[in-house]
């Protein structure tokens, strides 16, 4: 379904993490529109349940009132009432057993709903807020945040719904019953509300607090075992282990005070109803022997089984509030993702790219991840179609944030970036990247198996074109000696076989996407020197007539490169072949002849 969009004011207001429950509950709303005929079904047959309930205490009266103390009991009447409150019970069990199973649908296809519209939007989102945040984290909302909004949606709201016409029905009955008795309510219920309410504002940043806690306890555990290999190399398993104690404790610390005054709640309010019930049979018992009201045993009996009715649910609805609490914490959370700009692939008067030459410039270019902290300063270079332009520099010198500003990852700050002269930012984003193919320093594989891996990026690619290539780059001999050849299955990011091996997959995956412009980010930075060498004549001729950027610490593979930047702090400080920077003895020959 289609999520509501807000406007500016409205996104700014909810991230400013001030708390709107109505609001908040107006966007649950939405979610609950394609299920709302059942959803009116549940409460209508919550209705019928609870007043089937409420005939309970009313017919229990009538056969309390069938035993008289002159002996003249009517057995048969008392056998009738008693048959009869089986059977109002049994109907109002069954109506609330189907009107349960109900809610629980209308909760799982709202959720299904919620995740589909959240999963989609990370999907959309920009590299930058990954960058920014722990993948743990942001699982945790998809998974944990999003099961207590549906675990709240069916268990609390069904029964607060129950609960108030329980409330209603109850009240009713005892002013029918006996009105007078109903004055005990009106101390104990405003002080049962004012109660509910103090403890609610105290609870609800603590559950904000702990589903953060808890995000970022999911975020560690997750950047702890996907780096387990890195942890015992450096023997880093009891500094871990101390980090997560700590992490652990804040998250308990979290979750310990916000059940504490989320539960605290409803012992206090059961206390008070337990008040009420105290003075309903002292006054009761005083109304009877002084025969205030003509109130009787029947009466009494009826009124004090009502008022449990009354008072059960009050304190039902104060034990429910700290889940609530809970329920739009994890919402907030949920809508704080589902209100970042996502990343528009295909911006209102972006024009498509084809056609591609692969001319590519960048003109005065200046990039910075944060404000006042400038990557890149004026960077100027220019590549002609079929032409193979070297990137070099040391670390940091801001290699990489060429290629993240090329692919639009980042917009830049500064300065224009063209592709066949055309402004980039004029163009659809999902056409540009069409334009480029990319072989990363840090490797990437899907679940899956090799074939759907290496045919990846590549449509209706053919196996044998898939071996062809595989020839070509020197590791179809090396797939085939797998268990399954091309059907061997690849999971958590291909651990079966090693790092090498899962670059030359990534390298040969390249290979097959026809697209007229080739990024190689390190792409060889895990392939041993023999290795590289072999595979370095099959990508030359893979990479003829294309457009390539390459980004490379050993310069011995771009010594073939039509141009050589060399990057230091941001800025292009030298630029030309590889025989014309020796020549130069400059930055470039201080690199070359270093290593």
């Amino acid at each position: 379904m289609k999520e509501p969009r807000m406007n500016v004011n409205d996104r700014r207001a909810f991230a400013a993490k001030k708390v709107n429950v109505k609001y908040t509950l107006k966007r649950l709303l939405s979610y609950l529109k394609p299920t709302m005929p059942l959803f009116i079904a549940v409460f209508l047959g919550n209705l019928l349940s609870v007043v089937t309930s409420l005939l309970g205490p009313y017919v229990c009266g009538l056969a309390v009132g069938e035993i008289r103390a002159d002996g003249t009991t009517d057995f048969n009447a008392i056998t009738y009432y008693c048959i009869l409150l089986a059977a109002v019970y049994i109907a109002s069990e069954v109506i609330n057993y189907a009107t349960t199973v109900g809610m629980a649908y209308v909760a799982r296809k709202m959720t299904g709903a919620m995740r589909a519209d959240l999963f989609k939007r990370l999907v959309n989102l920009p590299v930058g807020y990954f960058d920014t945040r722990q993948a743990g984290d942001v699982i945790s909302v998809l998974s944990y945040d999003i099961d207590t909004v549906g675990a709240s949606l069916a268990n609390d709201v069904i029964l607060v719904l129950k609960s108030a016409v329980l409330v209603v029905g109850s009240l009713v009955m005892m002013l029918v019953i006996a009105a007078p008795l109903v004055l005990v309510f009106a101390v104990t219920i405003p002080l049962s509300l004012v109660l509910t309410r103090v403890l609610a504002k105290k609870v609800q940043p603590l559950y904000r607090r702990r589903s953060a806690e808890l995000g970022a306890l999911n975020g560690f555990a997750e950047e702890v075992f996907s780096g387990q290999k890195t942890t015992k190399a450096y023997n880093r398993e009891a500094e871990i282990l101390c980090r997560f104690e700590e992490k652990n404790q804040s998250a308990n610390k979290a979750y310990t005070s916000a059940e504490y005054y989320g539960t605290i709640s409803g012992p206090c309010v059961n206390l008070i109803n337990n008040l009420s019930l105290t003075l309903i049979s002292v006054l009761g018992a005083l109304m009877f022997a002084f025969g205030w009201g003509g109130v009787g045993i029947r009466q009494i009996s009826s009124f004090v089984l009502y008022s449990r009715k009354f008072s059960g649910p009050i304190n039902e609805i104060a034990n429910v509030i700290g889940e609530f609490q809970s329920s739009v914490a994890a919402a907030e959370r949920v809508f704080k993702v589902l209100d970042e700009e996502e990343e528009q692939l295909r911006a209102e008067g972006a024009e498509e790219l084809t056609d591609v030459r692969g001319e590519v410039e960048l003109k005065n270019v200046s990039f910075g991840y944060a404000e006042g902290k400038p990557v890149l300063k004026n960077f100027s270079l220019k590549a002609e179609s079929g032409d193979i332009i070297a990137i070099v520099g040391k670390t940091g010198a801001g290699k990489t944030t060429v290629i993240n500003l090329l692919m639009r990852f980042y917009d830049a700050d500064a300065g224009e970036i063209l592709i066949d002269g055309k402004d980039i930012r004029t163009l659809t984003r999902s056409s540009l990247r069409g334009a480029y193919t990319m072989v990363l320093q840090d490797t990437w594989l899907f679940a899956g198996t090799v074939y759907e891996n290496l045919a990846y990026g590549a449509e209706n690619v053919t196996r044998e074109q898939v071996e062809e290539v595989c020839k070509k780059a020197r590791i179809h001999s090396f797939i085939t000696r797998l268990p399954q050849g091309y059907d061997t299955y690849l999971a958590d990011n291909a651990v079966n076989i090693s790092k090498g091996q899962k670059q030359l997959l990534t390298i040969a995956r390249a290979m097959l996407s026809p697209a007229p412009v080739l990024i190689l980010d390190e792409a060889t930075s895990n392939v041993d020197t023999r290795t590289e060498r072999i595979i370095q004549a099959a990508m030359t001729e893979l990479m003829r007539g294309k457009t390539c950027f390459v980004i490379a610490h050993r310069l011995s593979t771009i010594e073939h490169a039509d141009k050589i930047i060399v990057m230091e702090n941001g800025n292009a400080v030298e630029q030309g072949t590889h025989a014309q920077l020796m020549a130069k003895e400059g930055a470039y020959f201080r690199l070359y002849t270093s290593q």
